[in-house]
């Protein structure tokens, strides 16, 4: 690996500061239990990413803790936290980083509704504005895979590839997201848990009322490219929604 310039070093420590804040929104919003669940995010300009380490509890997570890899998911040595093991998921988050050039932060949770989805191998159907709105349609079903090597990070990539929704339920496993950074895969999180609360809970009523496709494509595209302050900032995921590059 080249060395870390000071302009990357300073690249480095704002990602390291926004992934331990990040990590604390998992738990406000319910996502995640006990250690399980991590946030990672890319550093710009850099080939590197910070991601949690293994087994250590959110209230003990902070910058210093967090650790920095290379994108083949090794740990660069001597640099804060590479004395602990990372996260059993960070071969499938580096793969994602390799194979996704436009992701700049990815999320894995265990949060209970998306993920008794997932242990269903269901998809998520597309039956309310707020989801048209943010994923463009279902949420769809990537394949079971073993914890550990690249195996995640290959279902996650072969699912989303080109496909309007940032989250993928991995059969039975859980929800993992992707953003244009980090925080943009947290939100794509929480979205997805409510939506999946929502429906699970249409669902015990009846059956929930399909969206025409035409009406989730004009949902889309108007939150992607009217909603919100425009003058101020790109709509969440702006860099992985370029038009012509998705499919609902």
């Amino acid at each position: 690996m080249n060395a870390i310039t000071p302009e990357i070093q300073v690249a480095i420590a704002r990602v390291r500061d926004e992934i331990a804040a990040l990590h604390a929104e998992l738990v406000r919003y319910g996502l995640v239990v006990w250690t399980g669940g991590n946030v990672s995010g890319r550093v710009p300009g850099a080939d590197l990413f910070v991601i949690k380490p293994s087994g250590v509890a959110y209230d003990d997570l902070d910058p210093s803790t967090l650790i920095l890899c290379t994108l083949d998911g090794h740990v660069v040595a001597d640099t804060p936290g590479s004395d602990r093991a990372p996260s059993s998921d960070t071969a499938a988050h580096a793969y994602v980083y390799r194979n996704l050039p436009e992701v700049g932060g990815v999320v894995h949770t265990h949060s209970p509704y998306a993920t008794a989805w997932a242990a269903r191998g269901e998809e998520i159907p597309c039956v309310l504005t707020g989801m048209a709105d943010e994923f463009g349609g279902p949420i769809p079903v990537g394949p079971f895979a073993i914890i550990g090597d690249e195996s995640i990070g290959f279902g996650i990539v072969e699912t989303l590839r080109g496909h309007r929704s940032r989250a993928v339920l991995m059969q039975n496993h859980g929800p993992f997201t992707i953003g244009s950074d980090a925080r943009d895969a947290v939100k794509a999180a929480v979205m997805l848990e409510d939506a999946a609360r929502t429906i699970h809970i249409a669902r015990q009523l009846g059956e929930p009322l399909p969206i025409p496709s035409a009406k989730i494509d004009a949902l889309y595209d108007r939150y992607q490219t009217v909603y919100g302050q425009r003058g101020l900032s790109q709509p969440p995921g702006a860099s992985l929604r370029e038009p012509g590059a998705v499919r609902s």
